[in-house]
Parts: structure tokens; sequence; C-alpha cells
């Protein structure tokens, strides 16, 4: 039985291009370009990114127009005259009323409070009053009449403990009323608590005052007593005669005479 081989196929014969209805040949596919730098979409796109960023940073700029102004380190009250340490800069956002409040760039040391301040209040230009003639008092009272919490900025009462004039009874009257406190001195301890249980209190007084309340309290035990609120009492005001003296009488007398002897 014979089996006929298939013969090698033969290569197939370029195909002819496909032509149209017309017989024209079919047009080349395009072949896509890479994007160039000089594309004018590609350019805009990087000025608009551009312009949002510098205008963001122009807005956020000028939303943090922040001046730095002092603020109370701690409660102070009227009268205080201000040390470096009281007052501390702090930068905040005033807007329109930033003249209104002292920068940090004024020198505050030596300045008279007009008004209490609360600690980490913004001190305003109005709370600053002319320099007054008042001169700064030392006072010393024994450590255990003065308050523990007792500090600078304070108010206090004085009261002097002992005899009357004219040797009568012992007497304890109020010398010094509302007067702001300047320093303490000699804490528990300082070395002049520990040498003779002493505590030094500076308060501030009217200079034509000082020589008064010197005179009520010569020879005599003192002692503190804290105000709780910061402004002064309108209506405190030290007696001007020891306790259980009579006021002097304004009925004139009659002087008399004496009878000759004979």
């Amino acid at each position: 039985m014979s089996v006929s081989l298939p013969s090698a196929a033969q290569p197939a014969a370029p195909s002819s291009p496909v032509s149209g209805p017309a017989g024209a040949a079919s047009p080349r596919p395009r072949r896509l370009r890479g994007p160039s730098w000089l594309d004018l979409r590609l350019i805009g796109g990087v000025l608009l990114v551009l312009v949002s960023v510098l205008v963001g940073a122009r807005v956020v700029s000028a939303a943090d127009q922040s001046v730095s102004v002092w603020v109370a380190a701690t409660d102070l009250s009227a009268g205080t005259t201000l040390r470096a340490e009281d007052v501390q800069a702090m930068p905040v956002r005033l807007f329109d009323s930033s003249s209104a409040y002292l920068q940090s760039t004024a020198d505050l040391t030596g300045q008279v409070l007009d008004r209490p301040v609360r600690a980490g209040e913004l001190l305003p230009a109005s709370a600053l009053r002319e320099q007054s003639d008042r001169v700064s008092v030392a006072l010393p009272v024994a450590s255990t009449a003065v308050p523990l919490d007792l500090h600078r900025g304070q108010l206090v009462d004085v009261y002097a403990t002992g005899e009357a004039p004219g040797g009568g009874a012992v007497q304890t009257r109020l010398v010094l009323a509302a007067a702001p406190v300047q320093a303490v001195d000699g804490g528990s301890q300082g070395t002049l608590s520990a040498s003779s249980g002493m505590r030094q209190v500076v308060v501030s007084v009217s200079s034509a005052d000082a020589g008064q309340l010197l005179a009520a309290i010569a020879g005599r035990d003192l002692a503190i007593a804290i105000l709780d609120d910061l402004t002064e009492p309108a209506d405190r005001q030290v007696p001007t005669r020891p306790a259980g003296v009579p006021a002097p009488s304004t009925t004139p007398t009659t002087p008399t005479t004496a009878a000759p002897t004979t």
C-alpha cells in the first residue's frame, strides 16, 4: 500500500495591501510622540500651581500679623511698682486694637500700676499712672504674724499692738490700710527669719503718711492681714487716732483767772 507524503508548504506570497473601494491604499497609523517641554498646556499648568502657592502664602502671612505685648506674670494690685519679673512677653493678634496695649518693646521697670491686673492679663496702656510722691517703707513683722501666702503685688492691712498713749491698756489698732506689697524678705529659709524670727515686709505709702506710719509702729508689734480683693476698698481709712482716745473738743473754752490771794 503506498502512502503519499505531503509536500513541503510553499511560502505564502506577500499579500498585497488592502485596497479601498476605489482601489486606494489605507493610510499608515500615526506614531504617538512624547510630551515636549514646549507644550503650552504643560506650561500653563505649572504657572497656575505657582500662582496658587504664592497667593496662599500671602494670605497666611497676612493673617498671622501678631505683635508681642506685655502680660502680667502674677496677680498685681494697684500701686505696685513694676519689676522685670512681673511681666512676660507674649505674641498675640490684636488687629486694630494693638495700640491699646503695652508692647514688649516698652520698658516698664519702675512704672506704677493704676489698676489691678490678674496673671495672664494683657497690660493695657491705661493701666499705668504717672509717678506719684510715694515711698517704700520696710516693716519688721514677726514671722508668726505674717500669712504664709503673702507675696509681692497683694494689698495688706497693717495692725500695731502696744500700749495706748498715756500708758493705758494694750491696744491693737489699724495703722495702714490697703497698702500694696512691694517686697517680702526673710522667708522660712531666709537669713533674717532664721536669726531673729522676723520678716521684712516692704509696702508703698504716700510720702506725707510715711512719718505718721513710722511713729504709729514705733515700739509696737505688727501683724499683717491680706485683702482678698486686689482693688483698694473705697471706704477703708486709717483711724486718725488710737481707739479709746476721745476726739479733741471743738468748743472754745474760756480761760479762768485765779483769784488774787491776800
